[in-house]
């Protein structure tokens, strides 16, 4: 498989990974355990995968960025959900 494909792949599946958390993050204080918690806790899983498929370090904030997106989607679906409920 391309390489271009594979790295679309993990970008993809770290901001599919951090949407939950980032919906979750939502419900905890800015800077307590549990907002700590969910920022961080696809982070292994993510660097696993990023290993296993051969890419070096120099990628990380590829799928850094598609885990903020993530977060970022997560937390705008909370508050929407929020407002209308």
């Amino acid at each position: 498989m391309h390489p271009y494909v594979i790295i679309f792949g993990l970008i993809l599946l770290a901001l599919i990974i951090n949407i939950p958390c980032g919906f979750l993050r939502q419900g905890y204080e800015k800077f307590t355990f549990g907002w700590y918690f969910y920022v961080h806790i696809s982070i292994p899983f993510i660097i696993y995968l990023r290993v296993k498929s051969g890419f070096s370090w120099k990628f990380i904030p590829l799928t850094l960025g598609g885990a903020m997106v993530g977060q970022i989607i997560g937390g705008m679906i909370h508050r929407r959900r929020q407002r209308n409920g």
